[in-house]
């Protein structure tokens, strides 16, 4: 049976994400106006693939942990358990599998915008 604790800390992970894109979307730098004065506020800007690249590599640090546990379970480690090379490997794959639907989703919002008219 699969730990709760561990479903509640993915979940966690994956809120901790959506915070941050939300808090960069959201925070703003204020431009000064030619007199001096505060002028329009206008949002700072994240780089969306700045944002992308975090999260392949926050998969990518999921599936390596999944691979050492492994390895070191394999090599008789007794400071590793089969629930938790299990557990690891299933974390690695639930965001592998997340960061496919996200790309799926990209490449057809960037087909429908290809066949649009202008």
């Amino acid at each position: 049976m699969v730990d709760r604790a561990d479903i509640n800390s993915v979940l966690a992970q994956m809120r901790t994400i959506q915070s941050q894109v939300q808090s960069a979307s959201s925070a703003v730098a204020p431009i000064q106006s030619p007199a001096g004065q505060p002028g329009i506020q206008q949002p700072e800007r994240t780089e969306f693939g700045t944002i992308l690249k975090n999260a392949v590599d926050q998969v990518n640090d999921a599936q390596q942990t999944a691979k050492n546990l492994a390895q070191a379970f394999e090599r008789g480690d007794p400071m590793v358990d089969l629930p938790q090379v299990m557990l690891s490997a299933e974390k690695a794959s639930v965001s592998f599998q997340a960061m496919t639907q996200v790309r799926n989703r990209l490449v057809t919002a960037y087909e429908d915008i290809m066949k649009m008219s202008i």
